[in-house]
């Protein structure tokens, strides 16, 4: 008899923790009792990866699978989606953004491929709900505040050809990655003796910066 796969005895034994018969703890749980453990899960996959660990990063690769079944297992139950829709959602989006690959596109470098892969995107959502207006939508809201920084730089300047104050000021400052870490830990300590969040004040920078970019995105 052949050996069924692997996954589907993951989705059986979901489904069976949830059951009447099942699990107390995983009955209890929801979308939202479940989104910070996800988070959990991707920072101690980062960690097995950095530690270049492959019995530790097989490991955080199922943690962090069994939170995608359990979440499509959620849905389930309430008529919404499955583990086989978002599956297949998601080859049906890797054949359509790669055109280079699957098509007859052609591409000359990296930066060509993220250009089609933005385009299609947006053709993706454009007269939905979800259709992007800006040049910053799409960035996560729950990013930590120097990350979400960082891509809100990278997407504004992509935009604005001419530069613009809602990127903020060029520098004339000549720092090395070392000095530039240096930095950025004497800053965060700097505002903590002061009884300052660093993400918290960054993060409102971020805001003001944000509407400023879409102000003048929308001239």
């Amino acid at each position: 008899m052949k050996k069924q796969p692997a996954i589907n005895d993951l989705l059986k034994v979901m489904a069976k923790l949830r059951s009447p018969t099942g699990c107390p703890w995983d009955r209890e749980q929801s979308h939202q009792t479940l989104r910070r453990h996800a988070i959990e899960e991707v920072y101690e996959l980062i960690d097995a990866i950095e530690a270049r660990d492959d019995v530790e990063m097989a490991e955080e690769l199922g943690d962090l699978l069994l939170q995608v079944v359990f979440h499509c297992q959620l849905a389930n139950e309430r008529g919404a989606f499955d583990f086989e829709k978002i599956t297949r959602h998601l080859v049906d989006k890797l054949i359509r953004r790669h055109p280079h690959v699957f098509g007859k596109t052609k591409v000359k470098n990296v930066d060509e491929v993220w250009a089609n892969w933005e385009k299609i995107k947006r053709a993706e959502k454009h007269g939905t709900k979800h259709a992007r207006h800006s040049a910053l939508d799409g960035i996560p809201k729950h990013l930590p505040a120097l990350l979400r920084a960082e891509k809100l730089v990278k997407k504004a300047r992509k935009a604005l050809a001419d530069g613009h104050p809602a990127l903020g000021k060029k520098s004339k400052r000549k720092l090395g990655k070392p000095a530039l870490a240096q930095e950025l830990f004497e800053l965060a300590a700097f505002a903590q003796a002061r009884g300052w969040c660093a993400e918290e004040l960054l993060a409102g920078e971020i805001k003001k910066r944000e509407r400023e970019f879409r102000r003048r995105e929308a001239k």
